[in-house]
């Protein structure tokens, strides 16, 4: 299976590069990943709501023109479904077993994801209400991937 992220916005901190790096390194053993990040619009603190439009659209566009046709899409939005991480596993592992060879996560900036993306998506995934820094999310989505990966492989990792 291929899992993608696309993702808005460069990571700058070491902390968070080295998270990703061992997990997209645990992950090599399950999984074709690929991590894509497109470039995240200025967004002044006092803006009016055409603007914040405008900045989603913008970052929208440049997140679906990596979406691919036969993939499955995955957004994360804090008003999707929360999945127990056992449910979770069972999704990428349902998905498989249904042929599906390629599923994408969509991770928007800091104000989320525009409209067009999320007509795009096949689930909507929220891990949870709170609102995380979008550079964490990947850690954090990357840690679940291979937790589900292991939980699928009924391995101890997950506990």
């Amino acid at each position: 299976m291929k899992i993608t992220l696309v993702t808005v916005g460069k990571i700058k901190e070491k902390y968070l590069k080295d998270a990703i790096a061992e997990y997209s390194k645990r992950l090599s053993v399950y999984c074709k990943l690929e991590i894509i990040e497109v470039a995240d619009e200025k967004t002044p603190e006092q803006r009016s709501e055409s603007m914040t439009r405008s900045i989603l659209s913008a970052e929208a566009g440049r997140i679906l023109r990596h979406v691919k046709d036969d993939a499955f899409v995955i957004t994360l939005e804090i008003d999707g479904k929360g999945l127990t991480s056992e449910e979770f596993a069972a999704k990428i592992n349902n998905l498989g077993i249904s042929g599906v060879g390629h599923v994408m996560f969509l991770i928007g900036g800091s104000l989320g994801l525009g409209e067009e993306v999320r007509k795009r998506s096949d689930f909507a995934l929220s891990f949870s209400k709170m609102t995380f820094p979008h550079q964490l999310m990947r850690v954090i989505l990357l840690e679940q991937i291979y937790r589900g990966f292991r939980i699928i492989a009924g391995a101890p990792y997950h506990k």
